[in-house]
């Protein structure tokens, strides 16, 4: 099990934690969902997956953060 954490993905000194934990879920949805790794992923979850690829500088946090994706929501 790799172990990444937050400070591993802080690259510059603007860099907000709570930005790289939405990017890093909304990036596990994607995968979680099928969506390609860009890093090996190793036997890991998509969380874990998400924060390496983030920590390595393969996903871009504005570019995760801006692409709109439509949740589909079960209706009571």
């Amino acid at each position: 099990m790799a172990r990444v954490t937050i400070e591993d993905c802080i690259k510059h000194e603007n860099d907000n934690r709570f930005r790289i934990i939405l990017a890093a879920a909304k990036r596990a949805h994607q995968i979680n969902k099928g969506g390609k790794t860009l890093v090996p992923e190793d036997n890991d979850k998509p969380t874990v997956i998400a924060l390496r690829e983030i920590a390595d500088g393969v996903s871009d946090i504005d570019a995760i953060l801006a692409h709109n994706e439509e949740f589909h929501t079960l209706t009571p």
